[in-house]
């Protein structure tokens, strides 16, 4: 896909991936709708983004987890930009290791609601306009999580394992149509979303978000009889 002023929808833009994301296709000179809860924050981005070359910005205080929430914000979305040509599903939170047993009930629901239901809520909202489209795509950024299993993850597992089943029947479904669907599985990434949990991890040691930036540029912009169905990132 050729990536100028294409609309790209991102969810957890404020901050992360979700934000090198949005930093990287600026400078493709996309049309991008920032996803967040925190609206100050993206507004920061909203800037940067514009700074670096973005035709135009739009930003949406969203709760995915909420489906009136996202409901109404893709309708804003739609009369903002008219149309939408990409979907990433990048919007996540971390459930602090543990057994699952001693894990409060409220971190099950956030996790799953967040980590797999926005995931599917977005999809949902959004597939009708990347219908009307010739060309469109949907990209759900999961993680390594929801490859391998590891210990002390089991919500945060399941939520991923979900992401990818769901993006894999999403494959078949849209198979005849004019939607691309793929998964990027990648491995620890140095954000904030384990700080954000209490989680003490060396993440200087993990992945940087703006080389999973780029990879994800690489994903959107394949010509058109190549496709990277299902890539796994693992750091060095």
């Amino acid at each position: 896909m050729k990536l100028t002023e294409k609309v790209i929808v991102i969810t957890g833009a404020s901050d992360g991936i979700g934000k090198e994301i949005a930093l990287g296709l600026s400078q493709e000179n996309c049309l991008l709708a920032l996803i967040g809860r925190n609206e100050k924050r993206l507004a920061s981005v909203q800037k940067d983004c514009e700074k670096r070359g973005a035709k135009k910005v739009g930003i949406y205080s969203c709760d995915v987890s909420s489906l009136s929430n996202v409901a109404q914000t893709v309708q804003s979305i739609i009369s903002d930009f008219t149309e939408i040509d990409v979907l990433i599903n990048n919007a996540g939170i971390w459930q602090k290791l543990g057994q699952i047993d001693e894990m409060e009930d409220s971190v099950v629901d956030a996790v799953i609601d967040t980590n797999l239901k926005g995931v599917v809520y977005m999809t949902k909202h959004v597939l009708p306009a990347l219908r009307r489209q010739k060309e469109a795509i949907i990209l759900n950024i999961s993680s390594k999580s929801g490859i391998v299993a590891q210990d002390g993850q089991a919500i945060y597992t399941a939520s991923k394992y979900g992401v990818r089943g769901f993006t894999e029947v999403l494959v078949k479904d849209l198979a005849d149509t004019n939607i691309h669907v793929a998964g990027l599985y990648q491995s620890g990434t140095n954000t904030k979303m384990f700080e954000k949990s209490g989680q003490d991890f060396p993440v200087e040691n993990f992945s940087e978000p703006s080389d999973l930036a780029d990879i994800v540029t690489t994903i959107l912009s394949q010509p058109p009889k190549i496709w990277l169905q299902d890539v796994r990132v693992e750091k060095c």
